[in-house]
């Protein structure tokens, strides 16, 4: 079963973020739209050349109204040193939530059980607390922001607009599809 249109499960967990230790919970995501990016470990190699991306671009998230998070297995005290040494992590304004107990992982279905690490699974939170999309991968892929950024606008977008539907390569202001038995056949 997919985890696609599902409701998050409740949670509670210490994240880093600006300097703070501070605590996030589905209830503290309630009302705005969320991105999840689950990643295997601090101090690791493709990780944080995801984690820079992100936070590079996390400018553009915020303006669309969007909050970033970052999880890891990894504890909060980790996430504080590595951010503390590393040039790319030194960048992260988004918050970088400790899952040390894989709950976590576990309820977003990304935990590698024999490992304790998750896998590189991303998921975007509507305001209801719904997953609207939902991408896991080997660990040995890296993400890109900017194609998030697309799948996040076309989440928003088809939330404002019940009935349409965005199509392949679909970006903010192209057109859009309105299914209909007119259209079968003819795409």
């Amino acid at each position: 079963m997919s985890l696609v249109n599902t409701t998050i499960k409740p949670f509670k967990a210490t994240a880093f973020h600006n300097g703070k230790f501070v605590e996030v919970s589905n209830e503290s995501i309630a009302g705005k739209w969320s991105v999840f990016v689950f990643y295997p470990a601090d101090f690791t190699f493709v990780c944080p050349t995801e984690l820079e991306d992100l936070a590079e671009n996390y400018e553009q998230f915020q303006k669309m109204g969007v909050e970033v998070y970052s999880i890891s297995t990894d504890t909060h005290f980790s996430h504080k040193a590595w951010h503390d040494t590393s040039e790319a992590i030194g960048k992260v304004q988004y918050p970088m939530i400790a899952d040390p107990t894989q709950q976590l992982s576990r309820n977003f279905e990304v935990l590698i059980e024999e490992e304790g690490i998750a896998l590189r699974g991303t998921f975007v939170i509507n305001p209801e607390g719904e997953i609207k999309v939902m991408e896991v991968h080997d660990n040995g892929i890296g993400r890109v922001a900017s194609e998030l950024l697309r799948k996040v606008k076309a989440a928003q977008y088809i939330a404002a607009h019940p009935g349409e539907v965005c199509p392949a390569k679909w970006e903010e202001g192209a057109k859009t599809l309105t299914p209909s038995l007119d259209l079968v056949g003819k795409i």
